[in-house]
């Protein structure tokens, strides 16, 4: 009885510390990947149809702003501009024809109005002589006059209409040559669009073909990169190229880490399969809004994303390869600081739980900064006791009944 008594005596006398001063540097460590700030996508041009790759450079080559990195059968759209130029040919050729047949009309049209116009000039004369001729002529006279007028008035009806005619028949093969021009332009286009040339200096990533498992495929299932002589669908991502002069590293730091640091906070990166090397940087963003872990794995901790740029990248750094950041929070001279241990949350806020005689007793502080190893607090004295662990759950602890183990103790044991 007596050693349970000591024991249990021993569990209700929990571990302390006291509030000390000092120098607290404030240190931020999480790890991240390195990937490049530029990129360039060689994407398939949308031609209509699947295309075959007749040139594709190697992951991993070394290629300058300007040069080949894919290279797409354009057996298609030749096939598409040789017909669009036969189309084009014909539609001029359709033009010529018909503005000289316009030009042969109008001119016999022209021929066909002054005849016209002198025969109705013949029978008004003829009509002027009606008085010194019978009755029979002089009514034949006035019939042939009305008919050259009819025939006048039919024929100005008729060149109208058909300068109108051929007028049409020329808009209409303009129209085609402009259809065929338009299509020889585009094809033009898309024969130039099948070689993907890059934009900037850098390294090649060929991507992977996701349509290579047709319409069979699982989350997590492997696919085989792009090769020479696959079908790709137009807008398929081919291949990128990597900007590695530029690069960044992004990492994510905790809720409590995010209020170390912001744009600008000096950062030192050491490359793990670079041992020995340590490259100088900064912070170049910190997200404002957290991220949660998917499926509610982690305890929901939230996280923040942060980008590091690297000062002067080293020339071995390849996208990809895994860190570790140190990103310093600056330096916080002769303050009050406490192990995270000793902080606790009470009622939506930091509490310690300050030692009064034989008890302890909650006391609401406020955090200034904090690190992995130290809390800087505010609201406390010098070299006062706290705990290290919760007394009211310690307290709730002790109030347990007895178990097995404390049953058989008192009961002396056999």
């Amino acid at each position: 009885m007596k050693g349970l008594g000591r024991l249990r005596g021993a569990e209700r006398e929990l571990p302390t510390t006291r509030v000390k001063r000092g120098d607290v540097d404030v240190t931020v460590y999480t790890t991240g990947e390195l990937r490049p700030i530029n990129t360039a996508m060689m994407v398939a041009p949308s031609v209509g149809s699947s295309i075959r790759i007749v040139y594709l450079a190697k992951t991993g080559t070394r290629v300058k702003k300007g040069d080949l990195v894919v290279e797409l059968d354009p057996s298609d759209q030749q096939y598409n501009l040789e017909q669009a130029r036969y189309d084009f040919n014909q539609a001029q050729e359709a033009i010529a024809k018909a503005k000289s047949d316009a030009a042969v009309q109008s001119a016999q049209d022209q021929v066909d109005l002054l005849t016209a116009t002198f025969d109705v000039r013949r029978a008004e004369l003829e009509v002027s002589r009606n008085e010194l001729v019978s009755a029979i002529d002089a009514q034949k006279n006035q019939l042939n006059l009305e008919e050259a007028k009819r025939r006048l008035d039919q024929l100005k009806q008729d060149i109208q209409s058909r300068s109108v005619s051929n007028q049409s028949s020329v808009a209409v093969a303009q129209e085609k040559l402009a259809k065929a021009r338009l299509s020889m332009d585009q094809a033009q286009k898309n024969i130039d669009s099948m070689q993907l040339r890059s934009t900037l200096d850098g390294l090649v990533a060929v991507q992977e073909n996701r349509g290579a498992a047709g319409q069979i495929g699982f989350m997590g299932m492997p696919l085989p990169d792009f090769h020479e002589g696959d079908e790709v669908q137009p807008g398929s991502f081919i291949a990128k190229v990597l900007d590695v002069d530029q690069m960044e590293i992004q990492g994510k730091v905790s809720e409590t880490d995010r209020a170390n640091l912001s744009a600008g906070t000096p950062a030192e990166v050491h490359i793990y399969a670079l041992s020995g090397t340590e490259i100088k940087g900064k912070v170049k963003t910190v997200a404002g809004m957290a991220m949660r872990n998917m499926f509610g794995m982690g305890g929901g901790v939230s996280k923040f994303d942060v980008i590091v740029q690297l000062d002067k990248p080293a020339p071995e750094l390849m996208p990809g390869l895994s860190a570790e950041i140190e990103m310093s929070g600056g330096l916080e001279k002769s303050v009050l600081y406490l192990p995270p241990q000793a902080v606790f949350e009470k009622d939506g806020g930091p509490v310690v739980y300050l030692r009064a005689g034989k008890r302890f007793e909650s006391k609401k502080i406020k955090i200034a900064r904090r690190s992995e190893s130290r809390v800087v607090v505010e609201g406390l004295d010098e070299g006062a006791e706290v705990a290290l662990v919760d007394p009211e759950k310690q307290n709730r602890k002790s109030a347990t009944p007895a178990g097995p183990l404390s049953q058989g103790l008192q009961g002396g044991g056999r």
